[in-house]
């Protein structure tokens, strides 16, 4: 009896570690993502008030986190405008909407309202927030965005969401599973290295597909729900994470999607991939995949297919979000 007690005790530890060892790489490689960017002459503006114009930490919501910004073009002579929503990275514990200013600047600087929403972060104040409780956030922010910015002139009719890592798994959340409630219609998604899918058997790197106690703890931190040991590999747990699991909401009617994978991926273990791709095949979704075939989380090391990605955001851009 003892024997089994220390043991339950050792596997519990053990998984905890586990879940302290992923938040703090997927933090840490999420941060790197942030800072490099092989290509970012691309996207960098010359910014001025001949471009647009910010409007900084517009409240959504009563938390402290609920705050958004608006990049709104110059131009405020058009009857409509398209509106993208580019949500950061930091492994669901770290980051800021601020992280993104250049992307958002270049978005704006092509004539869209842009908007960078910040989400509560799992951290010891909130103990509590999970990758579920995020996407409701980020479902909410939507209304009041589209407010404020017909509030300063600019009528949105159209939208499309992006993100990368964290943020890229809630762009996909709500292209997917909330488009449907959202106030204006949301035509494409793009996203780079969000995971998409949670099957212990796919995140190998750490070690989930042999240690279920960590599985069972690590995806019940993620998705908000109690998970057990023996929920895996049943319809159960499919249920349990179906709602931070993107892929699963893909249907005939979802949105054109792009998206950008790593093969040395370990933070989004490429493994998890293949799900996402799957089921956009399967249900002849317009998307284009973009695998960069030497790089990590950071993309960092496939400038050729960096400058690709980027090509295709601009072109999806022209293609779905034209008025």
């Amino acid at each position: 009896m003892r024997k089994e007690k220390k043991g339950k005790k050792m596997r519990m530890l053990w998984g905890f570690i586990y879940v302290g060892t992923f938040i703090l790489v997927f933090a840490v490689s999420a941060v790197i993502k942030m800072t490099y960017n092989p290509l970012s002459s691309k996207t960098s503006v010359d910014w001025s008030d001949s471009v647009g114009h910010i409007y900084t930490d517009m409240m959504y919501g009563e938390e402290d986190a609920n705050k958004f910004d608006l990049y709104v073009p110059a131009d405020n002579t058009k009857e409509t405008y398209g509106l993208v929503v580019y949500l950061h990275a930091g492994g669901f514990t770290s980051g800021d909407k601020q992280d993104d200013a250049d992307m958002l600047k270049w978005l704006c600087s092509k004539g869209y309202v842009a908007a960078g929403i910040n989400y509560t972060l799992r951290d010891d104040a909130h103990p509590n927030a999970s990758v579920y409780s995020q996407s409701l956030e980020i479902k909410d922010s939507i209304p009041a965005v589209v407010k404020e910015a017909e509030k300063l002139g600019y009528k949105l009719d159209r939208m499309a969401v992006s993100g990368g890592s964290a943020g890229g798994t809630l762009a996909l959340l709500y292209a997917y599973r909330d488009a449907d409630t959202s106030p204006i219609p949301v035509k494409m998604v793009f996203e780079a290295v969000g995971p998409s899918s949670f099957y212990p058997e796919d995140w190998t790197p750490y070690g989930l597909d042999k240690n279920p106690e960590a599985a069972a703890n690590l995806f019940s931190i993620m998705s908000g729900n109690e998970i057990t040991t023996d929920m895996l590999g049943t319809e159960n747990y499919d249920k349990a994470v179906k709602d931070i699991s993107a892929f699963m909401w893909v249907n005939e009617n979802t949105v054109p999607t792009l998206a950008a994978y790593g093969v040395y991926d370990k933070v989004c273990p490429f493994k998890t991939t293949r799900h996402l791709i799957n089921a956009l095949k399967e249900n002849n979704v317009p998307h284009d995949y973009i695998e960069f075939p030497h790089s990590g989380h950071g993309l960092q090391n496939d400038n050729k297919f960096y400058a690709q990605y980027l090509d295709k955001i601009e072109e999806y851009l022209d293609t779905y979000m034209a008025n």
